[in-house]
């Protein structure tokens, strides 16, 4: 599935990126604490969170996440939109709260990794 595929699926609106919505996306991982993301991402996660500081785009630069979704209806500040676009992350908001959006995009066919086992969840 593409970022662009998942727009519609989350009700999403793009805060910046538009040129890079047709990147690929396996998995998803959804939380608020970026020590979560650290142990648990896999290669092409979307990332859900509520959480609207720098540290979450520090955390997808370090992943290589390319699609950050804001949950509950959040908007991060203008800074942060620019941190991501010099780091060419894809910025989504959706006003779903983030078990809803993660719940979607499971319908959809994004699944979640289980980084202890290797498996798909």
């Amino acid at each position: 599935m593409t970022i662009r595929e998942l727009i519609p699926v989350l009700d999403a609106r793009v805060l910046c990126g538009d040129d890079k919505l047709d990147q690929e996306v396996k998995t998803a991982c959804g939380s608020d604490l970026m020590s979560d993301v650290l142990a648990f991402v896999k290669d092409k996660t979307v990332l859900i969170t509520g959480l609207t500081n720098v540290h979450v785009m520090r955390t997808a630069e370090m992943l290589d996440i390319h699609c950050v979704v804001f949950a509950r209806g959040k908007v991060p500040s203008e800074e942060i939109l620019e941190e991501a676009r010099e780091l060419g992350i894809v910025v989504l908001a959706t006003e779903h709260t983030t078990y809803t959006a993660c719940g979607l995009m499971y319908v959809a066919g994004i699944r979640g990794t289980n980084e202890r086992s290797g498996a798909h969840a």
